[in-house]
């Protein structure tokens, strides 16, 4: 060949195989294929963008959310939990509204994670276009197409977890799928329409302005939409302001939201325009706020909430998140209401019916808040499908059930979740479709908890730990002490308050709270205490109260008011009981200057049910006798959060640090590694935490400690910690009946406090603890 002469043009053809393939680099996808190759899979992650994250991404400006926007400490933990903290640790930039904000920092932390993740392959820019099967049940491979590569890959592997969104992969082997609106008739759900329809959620895209200090006038294009109407926006649940983008500015029917993807972002850019220009030209509300914000960014990527949803050997519908059904195969949890955008978005009447109700009027918001509720791992296997398993947006549910566990947060765990699961069944040699009939499924459940993930209905059964054959004892334990009032005005009782609080002693004597009222007159307030299930045990009676009385409050400013309660409380010591004060409009409760771990408060919304109050906060309370609730032996209790109980030890505010944890067992064990559970992240959604965060509760500094000889030898040192959990491997294995924690200093809490410790032997199977230099390799044909 004559220099200067090339081949015919084609793609060059490259062919890996692994032992797992992940299809989409959204937080489902991308947590999916970082925790097979934790456990240690060959993983390739298949991502049709230059960057991970999906509509969480600097891309699209999705703030990842969950469980804990609506339910304290309820905030998602595992792999999620570790890029937002490291997120808010290093990220200048903290939240200031719903979108548009998240810049490349979110980016580069998950491309860190990517990268430093040993057996994590990952091809970036790269669209599927085919998939190959080697018969009717099972996916032999997928090719995808390198954008601006002329490359054709052609990956084969033992298993395939389709995180696409859309449900690429499984819709090309043949898997049944749905789209659209199920009719009532179908499943008798409560939120589903009359009529089955194709209407599905809309795309978004985002914006974001910025203040440059100086009047910037803005002047529409022709053919951006023209807006007009204020009732539009304000009546319509489209409230505006000149900071960032709008999660309503949304579009769905009469296009098709995979098909007609490039027309609905030429539509929504013609609508982002014509309302920016809204609000910097005509606003009644806004205008003159607007006039020296800018526009600085507006994305074209957009942002999806329904598309294709992939039937899976569990059809999970709506009543399953109302029923909090408990599921063997629990794999991961979600929290999010019941969200039902309006087919259409802008071309609707409204944007969704909760965002037009009235305060203390909120039926279409009581219809629709659930949870905190299971997801079994059955509805992340495509149905009939040997070696298919999906994760995010297009798991097996219905589209009222697609309305709560559609949140990245929640897509996030059912990532790991599969990608666990995938792991496990390559290991142990079992197709991934019998995992949730088979004893492999507590094997799963066990690691994810493990890796710190919540379940609702399991805790740490791990054979393997060793805390567990430990007692506990510690320097110090703090108890539930008087929680004075906040600065500031009352919240007015107009509708039934609860308060949980946390019984670590045999009695209740006397409950106080402090009260105000500007009747000019005494007023009543009916109280009452009840034994709950958990945190989150919202029905408004939840049977017989352990007693009640009613409460005679002076008229005037604030003033502690006392319940002499006597009540025996010693058989449901480890449990919560629940302080509710009914309403009276005349009457104010004053929230606490301060929370107690694991002490929250919720309000009644109606039809007998309650919902978390604020962004999570405490009432004021004093308790006699203090209640002994952050016991030392908390750390052995198999749950690592506030659920139905406290699950912490926490030392005495009063003393200064250090303070210890210590286990002691009947005669000495082989230990290799510790592994903590720490406190902090989880009362709040992501949203609260403001830039640079870190947790004032999070251990900063803490040592482990063996007693070996007669003496105490300092085993290991961490400094200048942050995170929720620590694995913790010595350098030589030793063998002792004494170990201890030391708290050397917090991020700024005046005590120290751990939520669980683990204990394994030198020959620890977790892959979690394998060195990041290990060669990330794969087979190449």
């Amino acid at each position: 060949m004559n220099a200067g002469q090339r081949p015919a043009a084609g793609p060059r053809i490259v062919e890996e195989r692994y032992d797992i393939v992940v299809c989409g680099g959204g937080l489902a996808g991308f947590c999916a294929a970082v925790a097979a190759a934790r456990h240690g899979a060959q993983v390739c992650l298949v991502q049709d963008r230059p960057v991970f994250g999906g509509n969480s991404s600097s891309e699209v400006r999705v703030p990842p959310q969950g469980a804990a926007s609506f339910h304290a400490y309820a905030r998602e933990t595992g792999i999620i939990s570790e890029l937002l903290i490291e997120e808010r640790a290093v990220n200048h930039e903290s939240p200031v509204f719903d979108n548009g904000y998240i810049n490349s920092v979110w980016d580069m932390v998950m491309y860190n994670m990517a990268v430093s993740t040993p057996g994590l392959t990952f091809k970036l820019n790269s669209t599927v276009t085919e998939v190959v099967m080697r018969d009717g049940r099972t996916v032999d491979s997928v090719v995808a197409r390198v954008a601006n590569a002329e490359t054709e890959l052609r990956l084969s592997a033992e298993t395939f977890i389709d995180c696409t969104g859309d449900g690429v992969v499984a819709a090309l082997a043949g898997c049944t799928w749905r789209y659209g609106t199920e009719g009532r008739d179908e499943f008798g759900e409560p939120h589903a329409p009359e009529q089955a329809s194709d209407a599905v959620m809309g795309s978004s895209i985002h914006i974001k302005a910025k203040d440059v200090g100086r009047p910037v006038p803005f002047v529409a294009p022709e053919w951006a939409v023209r807006y007009d109407d204020p009732d539009f926006f304000w009546k319509g649940g489209r409230g505006v302001n000149p900071y960032s983008g709008f999660w309503w500015l949304e579009l769905s029917v009469p296009w098709h939201t995979i098909h007609d993807n490039e027309t609905l972002r030429h539509e929504l850019t013609r609508h982002a325009l014509g309302i920016w220009d809204y609000i910097k030209n005509r606003d009644p509300v806004v205008r003159e706020e607007a006039r020296n914000y800018a526009l600085d960014w507006i994305g074209q990527v957009p942002g999806k909430r329904e598309s294709r949803r992939i039937v899976g050997e569990y059809w999970m519908t709506e009543h399953d998140p109302l029923r909090r059904t408990a599921f063997p195969d629990e794999v991961a949890f979600g929290g999010w209401f019941i969200d039902l955008h309006e087919p259409g978005g802008l071309l609707a009447e409204v944007s969704e019916r909760s965002a037009v109700e009235e305060p203390g009027s909120q039926p279409y918001m009581t219809k629709s808040y659930v949870g905190p509720f299971g997801i079994p791992l059955r509805i992340l296997i495509a149905k009939d499908m040997n070696n298919l398993m999906m994760a995010g947006r297009n798991v097996s549910v219905t589209h009222a059930a697609l309305g709560t566990v559609r949140v990245m947060g929640t897509t996030a765990l059912m990532g790991q979740a599969a990608g666990t699961a995938a792991a496990i069944a390559l290991r142990e040699g079992v197709r991934v479709r019998e995992v949730p009939e088979s004893e492999v499924v507590v094997k799963v459940q066990q690691t994810l908890l493990r890796d710190g993930c919540f379940l609702l209905n399991a805790k740490n059964e791990d054979a393997r730990d060793l805390a567990r054959l430990a007692t506990a004892s510690a320097s110090s334990e703090a108890a539930l002490a008087p929680v004075e009032s906040a600065p500031g005005p009352a919240d007015k009782l107009t509708a039934r308050r609860g308060q949980w609080i946390a019984i670590g002693a045999d009695r209740l004597d006397t409950l106080a709270v402090s009260l105000s009222n500007d009747s000019g007159a005494p007023q009543q307030v009916e109280v009452r205490l009840y034994a709950v299930d958990d945190l989150w045990d919202y029905r408004a009676v939840p049977g017989e109260p352990l007693a009640s009385a009613a409460l005679i409050v002076p008229s005037g400013a604030e003033r502690w008011i006392e319940w002499p309660v006597q009540v025996d409380v010693r058989k449901y010591r480890g449990r919560y009981a629940r302080l509710d004060l009914l309403a009276n409009p005349h009457v104010g409760w004053h929230a606490a200057s301060s929370l107690e771990p694991g002490h929250v408060s919720a309000y009644e919304i109606g039809e007998g049910k309650m919902r978390k109050l604020g962004n999570g906060v405490m009432m004021s309370l004093k308790v006699e006798p203090p209640q002994s609730c952050y016991e030392a032996g908390n750390v052995l209790s198999g749950v690592t959060r506030p659920h139905r109980y406290t699950n912490l030890w926490r030392s005495d505010p009063a003393g200064p640090l250090p303070q210890w944890l210590e286990l002691r067992w009947p005669q000495p064990v082989a230990i290799g590694s510790v592994e903590l559970t720490l406190p902090g992240h989880l009362l709040r959604g992501y949203m609260q935490y403001p830039a640079l965060y870190r947790d004032p509760q999070c251990p900063k500094e803490l040592a482990v400690e063996a007693y070996v000889d007669g003496v105490w030898e300092r085993i290991a040192v961490v400094n200048d910690n942050y995170r929720r959990r620590l694995v913790v491997p010595f350098a030589e294995p030793l063998s002792s009946d004494r170990l201890r924690v030391v708290v050397l200093a917090t991020n700024g809490d005046p005590s120290a406090a751990i939520y669980e410790v683990r204990c394994y032997p030198p020959d620890s199977d977790n892959p979690n603890e394998r060195q990041e230099d290990e060669p990330n390799e794969h087979a190449a044909k």
